[in-house]
C-alpha cells in the first residue's frame, strides 16, 4: 500500500471544534459538508460579509470560491442526500446574491459565480 496522504496513519481530519480523527474514520458526507462549509466561510469573507469588509473584500477571490462551491454542491448533491444538499444550496444562493450586491458592475443574470452549475440566481 502506498503512503499517500489518504493512506497515511498521520493524515487527520478535523472540523471546527472537533478533535482530529483519522480520515479513514470519516464518512464521505461529512467530508463533503466540511469542505463546503470551509468554502462558504472563505467566500463570505471575500464577498465582504466579515468583520472588516473594506480590508477583506476581494471579489475575484470570492468568484473562484463560489464557483468551486457550486461545482462541489452540484456534483455531490445526488450522493449526499436532499437534506444536506438543500442546506448547502441555500448557503450558496445567499453567497451568490451577496456577490451580486457587492459588485460595482453586476454580472448578467446567469453569468455570475457558480451560475453555470446552478442556473440563474436573482
Amino acid at each position: 500500500m502506498s503512503h499517500t496522504p489518504e493512506h497515511s496513519p498521520d493524515f487527520a481530519f478535523s472540523a471546527p471544534g472537533d478533535e482530529a480523527r483519522d480520515i479513514a474514520d470519516v464518512n464521505a458526507v461529512e467530508v463533503i459538508n466540511t469542505v463546503a462549509v470551509h468554502l462558504m466561510s472563505a467566500a463570505a469573507v471575500k464577498v465582504g460579509l466579515a468583520d472588516d469588509p473594506r480590508a477583506q473584500t476581494d471579489l475575484d477571490e470570492a468568484r473562484k470560491l463560489i464557483t468551486s462551491l457550486a461545482g462541489l454542491i452540484t456534483a455531490s448533491a445526488p450522493e449526499i442526500g436532499d437534506q444536506h444538499a438543500r442546506a448547502l444550496r441555500d448557503g450558496l444562493r445567499s453567497l451568490q446574491l451577496a456577490f451580486r450586491e457587492a459588485s460595482t458592475f453586476p454580472d448578467p443574470i446567469g453569468q455570475g459565480p457558480g451560475e453555470k452549475f446552478t442556473g440563474p440566481v436573482n
